[in-house]
């Protein structure tokens, strides 16, 4: 008995020294460079989010920081250099659709979203909006769905992949309206489309059809974002045109590894969150279309699982063809 006893208090001891390993770790990562994949081209706002944490998060770690962008297929290509890279020196910075909408589009992807992708913190919220032609002479949303349940499956309309598509397809749902979507490879030709009065409803990012709208051609008629955007102010959100069901988040955030030690989580959401009280960082953010918005490692992942389960609904009333 005595030597149990005696065994008993030695493991005790030692885990009682191991304790503070969990902080150590944390406070001496990174011990090298940092790489951070994005899942798109450099220069849209997503990668400039990336971009502008990235270069605070290496002055504040005191290594480099080095953005990789691998575009295409929805961000699979990129999730999956990700998650085979293994490395404890990798982050991914990505779009929700990597988590919320992949696993529901796609029978087989090289990763499984649950539990390759931790997430650690969120960075910002892109602005989500539907813009009508300036040739409707409509000046709202209500004014657009009365025009549209007068010409059932007559009208047209075009999204870009993703939260815009998902949106717009619960708008014809909620609203109970039919119109006609016209797919596009790439999504160019849909804004000059839209502002020509070509097609008559377009859902992407605020700060691609701010340009069209400042010029006359188009009309933004709801942000499907929680608050109004700033570059935006006077365009409603989903909430305050009668639709809060339509509410949804553009979240980009950091992503790590699978088996991430906690402390590390929280590390970076602690340095995320430092960057983020810079009033430099908030201007900059705005000036790309988004508007900062992070957390703890807990709330973002609570903010994606609530957007996976609402893009799930939604999918469940899409037409084949969408």
């Amino acid at each position: 008995m005595a030597i149990v006893g005696r065994t008993t208090l030695a493991l005790a001891l030692l885990g009682a020294l191991a304790l503070p390993a969990a902080p150590a770790v944390a406070q001496s990562w990174p011990q090298r460079a940092v790489r951070v994949i994005v899942p798109l081209p450099p220069g849209i706002p997503t990668d400039l989010v990336c971009r502008l944490f990235a270069d605070r998060l290496a002055d504040r770690w005191r290594q480099p920081v080095v953005v990789e962008n691998r575009q295409g297929s929805d961000g699979i290509p990129a999730v999956g250099g990700f998650v085979s890279a293994r490395d404890d020196h990798t982050l991914l910075c990505s779009f929700p659709g990597i988590v919320t909408i992949n696993p529901l589009i796609y029978d087989k992807l090289p990763y499984d979203a649950s539990r390759d992708l931790v997430p650690v913190t969120s960075l910002s919220d892109n602005f989500i909006g539907i813009a009508v032609p300036a040739t409707l002479k409509v000046n709202s949303l209500g004014d657009f769905v009365k025009l549209v349940r007068s010409q059932p499956g007559k009208l047209n309309w075009a999204a870009s992949p993703g939260n815009p598509l998902y949106g717009f397809a619960a708008l014809l749902n909620s609203a109970g309206i039919d119109m006609v979507q016209v797919p596009y490879r790439d999504f160019r030709p849909a804004l000059l489309d839209a502002g020509e009065g070509r097609i008559q409803a377009v859902a992407t990012g605020v700060g691609a059809l701010l340009p069209l709208a400042q010029a006359g051609k188009v009309k933004l008629v709801m942000v499907h974002n929680p608050e109004r955007s700033p570059q935006a102010p006077d365009v409603p959100t989903a909430t305050e045109v009668g639709y809060p069901e339509l509410t949804l988040a553009g979240l980009t955030g950091f992503y790590g590894w699978r088996g991430m030690p906690a402390g590390i989580k929280e590390r970076i959401a602690a340095d995320v969150r430092a960057i983020a009280a810079d009033p430099a960082v908030v201007e900059r953010v705005v000036s790309i279309g988004s508007v900062v918005r992070v957390g703890t490692p807990v709330e973002f992942a609570a903010a994606l699982e609530e957007q996976r389960a609402k893009i799930a609904a939604i999918a469940r009333t899409m037409k084949p063809t969408q």
